[in-house]
């Protein structure tokens, strides 16, 4: 904002105001002043702040009270903060300060997360400090994460957080408040066992860190420190108890960790590994610390990576069949790379240790849960009878009462006499549906890897085991050849033959790629006919075959070039499929494209990207990072080629190479194994189905300024991706079977819809809806948190959402007159 808009006439204003000593007027004239130039007190805003600076100290002092008058009013008409100004205000002050209005001035500084500048609050708070002989613990905190948040802190805060003990912990988180109200009672050696977690300054602990460890453990009791500390854990990552006022830019801190405290939660993980946890509650907390941990917050990232890892280090340190089996879990799930990094190490230590290669120590890790047969746990509380069962559709927990009747509930004699058994068997859900999703991503990148068995201990592994077996059994095989899957209880092929091989017998994952079209079609007709849900795509797995446009083109393909993605969902779901990839912001830099390595075969693939747009704040986040991206070729290099860069908003890819040294050139794409090729491409196909603006249905309008109106239609309303023909395929076949057959057919690129009030066409690929007459868009927005049901139709494949999405459009629309939703209604009655 420039001072021709609006400061002459304010800043005249300030001067009166202050010249009458008028601190109501002036106050209101400052508050405007902050909405208008949003808070930003520097540049022009020097002609206002010179005014306030001229003033006697006692005038400031009254200002600076009148401020957080206004401030704790939380007066909405300010638009924005006055927390800069008022900080202006008190920086020359310090010990001039009355101790009655500096009370008053830390009262509203303690609900913040951090202030600066630091000297000056520092030098506010030993005026009480000096009076009262203690602060308030809220206050504390401010001031310690201030010192570990600002660079130059200055002496004055450094001393006095030095000189303050108390609290031990930083008040306002679940867990920390638990502490320091449990420490009292717990005894002789618990405050001196806490305070020693506030050293574990290092990524790691040292030596004559673990030996004073140890003789505050053993002092305590090491099994009482792990009943107690359990109890803590368990608190970690919920939102603050003490609410914090936002900061005008940043990150949600409701929702961080205050990194005070976050090291004292490192040296408690660190004792939890010392005292030898290696049960399966508490190396489930430490798994769920580490999930927990790495939630991302906007604005700010990964909670707190540090204790992420420190949860990973207790885990390697357990050497224990559970905490092996939260590692192996971990790695399938986990996509921060330095977290990721530390858990690949844990494993491969491990597998050094017991002479066995990553791939079977991935493979034995995998706990039963108690499940006694294959998907099938049953456990006896009283006169009640519990199943736990593993199916298709995820986990469930079934009750029969005494009689041997089903009931929905759990009976109430078991919530009285067996509390400890069901919250026990509860949480053996939870951990059995979270290693299930693990174990199918691991499974899914088998294709790649190429992994394969003798039979004897496959079918141990994969065929006969509790957990993964309830996987493997809706999987297709490759048994010395011949491809087999399991149904009525044996190894049978595909016309229902038994298949009996010896011990030695080669065994591998089926894909289709290089399989005759009637083989890959009579599969996906037997699990249609045993009704076997695979965990993910294997009979119905898109393949990808070179076209004539890429056999031209050479070196890279164009097929998934020119689309728009959302940068932060593409993102994730790159990361989630083993790509490497950097959010780009706007900035003068260079980013890598997205990549992924592909060790087993010696090459790296990549997919070029650009951020999209130039306007910050309209195509950028606050923290400046792209929100959308644009979309170009997708190459293959020798895994030590060096790697391309390109600026973040464009401008062309090219390698860095050391002096002396020749580019590599990018690899022909007929040289490229098909499979890899297949699933490299399969992968790219999916960032754009996903991540794509034109399968948004609120985005007719083609997002900022309509830029992307045409992408939108074109994508939303076009040619099919190989995904999209894979799922038109399938729905050629279910639609007969819908309950609405009379009312669907499959057409081309659409599934069309007769209802009463109007006919739709649903499009296959992005489940965009057109309506007749003209074409005319109708926008259904379907519930992300909400999973899509699709009644009794029988899919035979669990993971695409789209599909979901498309059939429950389908039933909806085909019973037009049953709407009741007015958003929908009122474009249906648009004419």
């Amino acid at each position: 904002m420039t001072t021709t808009s609006f400061y002459p006439e304010r800043v005249e204003a300030v001067r009166r105001h202050a010249a009458d000593d008028d601190t109501a007027a002036l106050v209101a004239e400052l508050a405007e002043i902050a909405r208008l130039n949003g808070g930003h007190w520097g540049y022009d805003g020097r002609a206002v702040t010179d005014v306030l600076d001229g003033l006697p100290t006692d005038r400031r002092i009254r200002l600076a009270t009148a401020l957080v008058d206004r401030l704790e009013a939380g007066d909405p008409d300010d638009g924005t903060s006055l927390d800069t100004l008022l900080t202006i205000l008190v920086r020359h002050l310090r010990a001039v300060v009355p101790v009655a209005d500096a009370r008053r001035l830390l009262g509203y500084a303690a609900r913040q997360w951090t202030w600066w500048p630091a000297d000056e609050l520092g030098g506010l708070a030993r005026v009480v400090h000096d009076a009262d002989g203690t602060l308030p613990g809220q206050l504390v905190a401010v001031l310690r994460r201030t010192l570990l948040d600002v660079y130059d802190s200055g002496a004055v805060l450094q001393d006095l957080v030095r000189e303050v003990r108390e609290p031990l912990l930083n008040p306002g988180e679940a867990w920390a408040d638990r502490v320091l109200a449990e420490l009292p009672g717990l005894g002789a050696g618990w405050p001196e066992l806490v305070a020693h977690t506030l050293t574990a300054t290092a990524a790691r602990p040292t030596a004559k860190w673990e030996r004073q460890a140890g003789t505050l453990l053993d002092r305590v009791g090491r099994d009482a420190y792990r009943d107690v500390a359990l109890g803590w854990l368990s608190l970690v990552g919920r939102p603050r108890t003490a609410p914090l006022r936002p900061a005008a830019f940043g990150y949600d801190i409701s929702q961080a960790y205050d990194p005070y405290n976050a090291t004292a939660l490192r040296g408690l993980l660190w004792l939890l590994a010392l005292a030898g946890a290696d049960d399966a509650g508490a190396t489930r907390e430490l798994g769920r610390l580490v999930e927990t941990s790495l939630r991302k917050v906007p604005g700010l990232g990964p909670r707190s990576p540090k204790v992420a890892n420190a949860a990973v280090h207790a885990l390697s340190r357990l050497d224990g069949e559970h905490a092996l089996a939260q590692l192996a879990r971990l790695t399938a799930r986990i996509t921060y790379k330095g977290t990721l990094k530390e858990l690949n190490a844990a494993l491969d230590r491990r597998a050094t240790a017991l002479g066995l290669s990553r791939a079977e120590v991935e493979e034995l890790a995998v706990p039963a849960y108690g499940l006694t047969e294959v998907g099938r746990r049953v456990e006896t509380l009283g006169d009640a009878t519990a199943e736990l069962v593993v199916e298709a559709g995820g986990v469930a927990l079934r009750w029969r009462n005494a009689a041997g009747r089903p009931v929905r509930t759990v009976p109430a004699a078991v919530r009285r006499d067996h509390a400890d058994e069901l919250r026990e068997l509860k949480a053996a859900v939870k951990d059995v549906d979270k290693m299930l999703a693990a174990q199918a991503e691991r499974l899914d990148r088998h294709f790649l890897a190429q992994r394969c068995w003798r039979f004897a201990a496959w079918r141990a592994r994969y065929l006969d085991h509790p957990l993964v077996g309830t996987l493997g059994r809706r999987l297709i095989w490759l048994v010395d050849g011949v491809p087999c899957g399991f149904a009525e209880g044996a190894l049978r092929t595909v016309d229902g033959a038994a298949v009996a091989p010896g011990d030695d017998a080669e065994v591998r994952l089926w894909h289709p790629i290089g399989r005759a079209v009637a083989e890959v079609l009579a599969w996906r007709e037997w699990l249609e006919r045993h009704a076997v849900v695979q965990p993910f795509k294997q009979a119905h797995r898109e393949v990808y075959l070179l076209t004539a446009a890429e056999e031209r083109t050479g070196v890279y393909s164009n097929r998934f070039a020119a689309h728009v993605l959302r940068q932060h969902q593409f993102h994730a779901l790159a990361a989630v499929r083993g790509w490497r990839n950097r959010l780009r912001l706007m900035v003068d830099d260079t980013y890598p494209p997205a990549s992924r390595e592909l060790p087993e075969w010696g090459l790296r693939a990549e997919y070029w990207v650009e951020g999209a747009g130039d306007e910050y704040g309209t195509d950028t986040t606050e923290a400046g990072a792209y929100l959308r991206l644009v979309t170009d070729q997708v190459r293959f290099y020798p895994l030590a080629a060096p790697e391309n860069n390109a600026h973040a908003g464009g401008g062309g890819y090219e390698q860095w190479v050391r002096p002396g040294a020749d580019p590599v050139a990018p690899l022909p794409l007929e040289q490229i194994p098909p499979l890899v090729f297949s699933e490299v491409m399969r992968d790219v196909d999916l960032f754009v189905g996903v991540a794509s603006v034109g399968n948004d249905p609120t985005w007719q309008d083609g997002g900022p300024a309509g830029r992307y109106r045409e992408y939108w239609h074109s994508y939303g309303f076009g040619e099919l991706s190989g995904t999209a023909e894979t799922r038109r395929d399938l729905l050629v076949r279910l639609v007969p079977r819908l309950a609405i057959a009379d009312r669907c057919q499959v057409e081309g690129r659409f599934l069309l819809v007769r209802g009463d009030l109007r006919s739709y066409q649903i499009h296959l690929g992005s489940g965009n809806i057109l309506m007749s007459p003209n074409d005319e868009y109708l926008c259904i927005v379907p519930q992300q948190s909400v999973a899509v049901g699709t009644g009794d139709v029988f899919l035979p494949f669990e993971g695409d959402r789209m599909l979901g999405v498309i059939l429950s459009k389908a039933l909806l629309l085909a019973r037009d007159t049953e709407i009741t939703d007015p958003t929908i209604l009122a474009q249906l009655r648009r004419r």
